[in-house]
């Protein structure tokens, strides 16, 4: 039994994970783990890089050649680059249309493992991602598993995208990127998305931020060691 409390929460792409993750470990006073954001990073260096993903030798060349830390201001989660930072870039869509490919491969989920279970040793955390309730923190006292509608996925990172600058890009192609990271996701040999047997189902296709970490703060609450 953990002594430390970790909250894992896991689902599809645009469905609020990491909103509810950040508003959970303000009102928890938590510390909020971006998962996504070190997955995004090394895409980032693999496509600055031009690295082959089926050259084993250059993958792993390139994952012994990446520092990745994290900073907190305001419960927001900033992300460097062997000390750059990429916070913004790694959200953009040339970023989020390699990410699942480059999440599949073994030895990047394996190094990226390591360094989440890591960091949830001796701290309470909340984590969001896509396989952190099945393979990062099996033993976490508290799993969600987000989904809302895929086309209510679509009009959120769209106005995202938006409200960012990224006015060239439309609701049609937002909506067929999800829907092929979807399948990436869920098909992947490597530790694919799927829900935990003890994970909570978090449907917010109808719920405001307010009502979905009220419903999550409530199952956190019952698990709360005494």
């Amino acid at each position: 039994m953990r002594k430390n409390m970790v909250v894992a929460i896991d689902g599809y792409s645009s469905c609020g994970k990491s909103t509810l993750a950040k508003a959970l470990a303000k009102t928890l006073d938590f510390i909020y783990i971006d998962s996504g954001a070190m997955y995004r990073a090394i895409t980032l260096y693999f496509i600055r890089n031009q690295v082959d993903l089926n050259d084993f030798k250059a993958v792993d060349d390139a994952l012994r050649s990446i520092e990745l830390n994290f900073h907190s201001k305001d419960y927001e989660s900033h992300i460097t680059l062997n000390n750059d930072e990429v916070s913004e870039e790694i959200r953009l869509m040339h970023v989020s249309d390699k990410v699942s490919e480059v999440s599949a491969i073994k030895e990047v989920r394996l190094e990226m493992v390591k360094q989440q279970q890591r960091m949830g040793r001796s701290k309470n955390i909340v984590m969001d991602g896509r396989d952190i309730g099945t393979a990062v923190f099996p033993d976490a006292q508290v799993k969600f598993f987000m989904t809302a509608d895929p086309g209510i996925r679509a009009q959120r990172r769209h106005k995202e995208m938006q409200d960012k600058g990224e006015t060239q890009i439309t609701l049609e192609e937002v909506f067929d990127s999800l829907a092929h990271r979807d399948y990436a996701d869920t098909t992947r040999v490597e530790s694919p998305l799927v829900r935990a047997e003890d994970a909570i189902v978090l449907d917010n296709t109808d719920l405001s931020p307010k009502e979905q970490l009220d419903f999550a703060l409530t199952m956190v609450h019952r698990h709360m060691p005494v």
